[in-house]
């Protein structure tokens, strides 16, 4: 009777201490950082913006991050399907701050960024943006498998030569889209990281009203995959 009352008590500790030992162990959702390079080997893609990279007005399937998975997919890389951070009417500051709040919660093997066109729209000055951009690209360096060579940034478009901005003054509007985008190359090119250039693509829709979505502002399908065809080749070097 004696032994067997030991080895129940035995028993009970054994089990205590497990619990123990899983409380100690436990990591709390959104502090742990996953280092594995994808799910089953494929790649993972973090794209981080606005309305651009959401794909404001357009389908899920015509967001340019989901082209570019689905190109590179047909062009024989194991990616997995892309994740997005990113909001309508978001200011670098929005994005720093989602950033902050809310952290990726494991490593990518490449991350985009494309933000600032709500910093020009909304007046924000270009000190603030050049402070919050170089903010954006050691975060989104951070991220990434091998940091800022696997990071790749794209210009702002020029929302100006829409016919949401009909009223507006379109030269004015191009001369600080331009302001904005050329921090973004100068910081881009301090530290190595790929810029792509979109904005001229963007233009072109004075001249074909197919490349702009319903909302008259953003822009449609067809333009994010010209994006994607800006983008392809530089993404690829990076895999």
């Amino acid at each position: 009777m004696l032994k067997l009352i030991n080895v129940i008590i035995g028993i009970f500790f054994l089990l205590a201490a497990c619990a123990t030992g899983s409380e100690q162990l436990a990591i709390a959702p959104g502090n742990e950082v996953d280092t594995s390079s994808g799910q089953n080997g494929s790649v993972r893609f973090l794209a981080l913006g606005d309305s651009y990279t959401i794909g404001q007005s357009v389908r899920e399937s015509e967001r340019w991050p989901v082209l570019m998975v689905d190109d590179l997919r047909r062009a024989g890389k194991n990616v997995a399907s892309a994740e997005i951070i990113a909001r309508t009417g978001w200011t670098t500051r929005d994005l720093i701050n989602r950033l902050e709040g809310n952290p990726p919660s494991q490593k990518y093997d490449i991350v985009s960024l494309l933000i600032g066109v709500n910093n020009q729209y909304q007046r924000r000055s270009i000190e603030e943006y050049e402070t919050d951009f170089k903010n954006l690209l050691d975060k989104a360096a951070s991220y990434a498998h091998g940091g800022k060579s696997k990071v790749f940034v794209l210009s702002i478009p020029d929302w100006g030569v829409t016919s949401y901005a009909s009223g507006a003054d379109r030269n004015k509007i191009a001369a600080e889209i331009d302001q904005f985008n050329k921090i973004a190359k100068d910081e881009c090119s301090k530290l190595g990281i790929s810029f792509i250039d979109i904005t001229p693509i963007s233009r072109t829709v004075v001249n074909d009203n197919s490349l702009l979505a319903t909302d008259g502002l953003h822009y449609s399908g067809k333009m994010h995959q010209l994006w994607v065809n800006a983008s392809l080749s530089v993404v690829k070097t990076k895999l």
